[in-house]
């Protein structure tokens, strides 16, 4: 009798260790935590820093011209950015972002005389002129990211995507305009509708890394650097971007970073007269920005 009891107790207590392991549950890794899809919208406080150099090899003269202190452009502004990622098998993810840099102002007296050729036609900006100016740089980005080193709660990975760079520059008021035929074109000052002129970079590649770390429940560290250089024919350009930052988790869905952005674009083009090999100007167009940036995110 005493035996059969005893059999009875080991089996009672062993039956919640076995419930017990049945029941235990392996914490998932960060990157199995991350939602598929996540929609990042917010703003960023840019202290800019902008320029284009002109050279005419037909005068022999070079200028250069600096949006914010020659055409009172304006400096320090919040401009808006978005960003979207899908992750798929835990290390992949795919992701598009744009940003939008879009200025404009007016001199009512021109300092620094310049000249510029756009599709065709001369333009002089003589001392003294009124002119409207507007810089308008969009940049879309399109990749690839592979998370390579994970843990419970960090993440390294690499991302190879393509950008493109769209960028307007306008000019409009008291410009003397004529056909650039020759070295000594003569341009009277006369009233000029808003000139434009908008290039389009082909898609250019880069390359970056990223990693993230949870120092704190419902806190983690963020970072990325990505890099872009390229020379095709008549371009030559750049890219650098580097973030850090912490990112908040407000409720399940959405998250809230707080981040330091340094960007850099700098692009190189020649001009070339229309139809002929001959080069009218080579363009330098420089804009960095360095500052902190506010983010909202949904998670789904």
């Amino acid at each position: 009798m005493l035996k059969k009891w005893s059999i009875l107790a080991l089996c009672l207590l062993a039956a919640p260790c076995a419930a017990e392991n049945e029941t235990t549950v392996v914490e998932p890794t960060l990157a199995e935590k991350k939602s598929k899809t996540i929609i990042r919208v917010g703003g960023f406080y840019s202290n800019s820093n902008s320029s284009m150099d002109v050279t005419d090899p037909l005068l022999g003269r070079d200028f250069q011209i600096d949006f914010e202190e020659d055409l009172k452009l304006e400096e320090s502004q919040f401009l808006p950015f978005f960003e979207l990622f899908y992750h798929f098998n835990d290390q992949h993810i795919l992701y598009m972002d744009w940003k939008q840099l879009h200025r404009s102002a007016e001199v009512t007296q021109l300092t620094k005389p310049f000249q510029v050729e756009l599709d065709g036609t001369l333009y002089d900006f003589k001392a003294g002129s009124k002119i409207d100016t507007t810089l308008n740089i969009d940049i879309a980005r399109i990749g690839y990211g592979y998370n390579f080193y994970q843990g419970n709660n960090y993440n390294l990975g690499f991302s190879i995507g393509l950008h493109a760079m769209f960028i307007k520059t306008g000019f409009e008021g008291q410009i003397g305009a004529c056909q650039v035929t020759t070295a000594t074109a003569d341009c009277p000052t006369v009233p000029v509708p808003k000139t434009v002129d908008t290039k389009v970079t082909a898609p250019l590649p880069d390359i970056g890394l990223y990693g993230d770390y949870e120092f704190a429940d419902r806190f983690r560290f963020t970072a990325h650097a990505q890099y872009f250089y390229v020379k095709l024919d008549d371009l030559e350009g750049g890219l650098v971007d580097i973030r850090a930052g912490v990112e908040a988790e407000i409720t399940e869905n959405w998250h809230m970073t707080a981040a330091f952005n340094y960007y850099e674009v700098d692009v190189d083009y020649d001009q070339k007269l229309r139809n002929t090999d001959l080069n009218v100007a080579s363009y330098n167009l420089y804009y960095s920005f360095i500052g902190p940036m506010l983010s909202v995110s949904y998670r789904f």
